[in-house]
């Protein structure tokens, strides 16, 4: 694929959909509906969803919303990976997430199984298309020994569906949404992927993607959008890095970030936000807010003024890599 081709989705803020699946604590319609009213408001126009999120409860909310406005102007993507088949009764909160929808997902990277689940995610929508297919958690944390079995699967059966559904222009782009970047660098060895959701990865406490992903991603001018900034909650005055208790030495290290940008007089969350952006294969960060209020704290952490000093201090402190970059670069 000619480089210059290539999607490239809004940015740099948009919005992440696991929360509007109930992940971890159940969100009212109302509320849902409100948060995705506001990023509209406040300019964002990127939103990201999958089956996985509520048993398609986070496309219905997403696409019940998004239906109001005009289609040509947002970024829409959705994943494959999961197939969701009707279930009389599910437990009250399934792998994470709590009152979904009546679904039992079934794993299934097969070419005839991801063209399934788009017709399912566009009937969720109840949209007329979708810009970006993500394939999603193909990787060892979700799918331990297994997942390299499975990701021959997802680049002999996914990936070419969605190569050839590119090529036809029924979506615009094609990439893997994972917690880790080592699927993402073998797709770019198999495959001809556009851009990769790397969730986590790229943060002010962790930046595992920049060795390998980033450069290789840059070789071949693939994008990459950010999910997970605030590493699920440390750097967001929270306790809990992926999602569990933060270990000692991460902890210390965030409240040492934290200091830094009080001392600039910084929020943390808005230096966490331009962080991710600055890097040149970063397209968006999608952070992903269960409220309006929320929503309009990210916006204002992205527009947020923040002193070159910071960064240089963050570097001088060891808190970050020498060589990475940052706003004022």
């Amino acid at each position: 694929m000619n480089a210059t081709t290539r999607f490239v989705p809004h940015g740099p803020l948009g919005m992440g959909g696991a929360p509007l699946g109930n992940l971890f604590a159940r969100i009212p319609d109302e509320t849902a509906a409100a948060a995705i009213a506001a990023a509209w408001d406040a300019d964002i126009r990127h939103f990201d969803t999958a089956p996985h999120y509520g048993a398609g409860l986070s496309e219905h909310r997403m696409g019940a919303m998004l239906r109001h406005y005009p289609r040509d102007e947002f970024t829409l993507s959705t994943k494959v990976g999961r197939l969701l088949d009707p279930v009389p009764d599910v437990p009250d909160i399934d792998e994470g997430f709590e009152g979904g929808l009546s679904f039992r997902r079934r794993l299934d990277y097969s070419h005839d199984g991801t063209l399934r689940s788009i017709e399912h995610s566009l009937q969720r929508l109840g949209l007329p298309r979708i810009d970006i297919v993500y394939i999603h958690d193909c990787a060892p944390d979700w799918l331990g020994q297994s997942w390299r079995e499975q990701f021959d699967i997802a680049m002999t059966g996914a990936a070419r569906a969605l190569t050839r559904l590119r090529e036809e222009g029924v979506i615009r782009a094609w990439g893997l949404g994972v917690n880790v970047a080592e699927p993402c660098v073998l797709a770019l060895e198999r495959a001809d992927p556009d851009l990769f959701l790397i969730a986590g990865r790229y943060t002010l406490l962790d930046q595992a993607a920049l060795a390998d992903l980033l450069p290789a991603c840059a070789q071949r001018d693939v994008h990459v959008v950010v999910g997970g900034p605030y590493n699920s909650g440390l750097l967001a005055g929270g306790t809990t890095f992926n999602y569990e208790a933060a270990p000692p030495g991460m902890l210390a290290r965030a409240r040492a970030i934290g200091a830094v940008c009080a001392r600039h007089g910084v929020d943390l969350k808005a230096a966490a936000l331009q962080f991710c952006a600055a890097h040149p294969v970063v397209a968006a960060v999608i952070p992903g807010p269960r409220t309006p209020e929320e929503v309009r704290q990210n916006a204002a952490a992205m527009a947020q003024p923040i002193p070159p000093a910071l960064w240089r201090d963050l570097k001088s402190a060891g808190l970050l890599p020498a060589d990475v970059p940052t706003p004022e670069d």
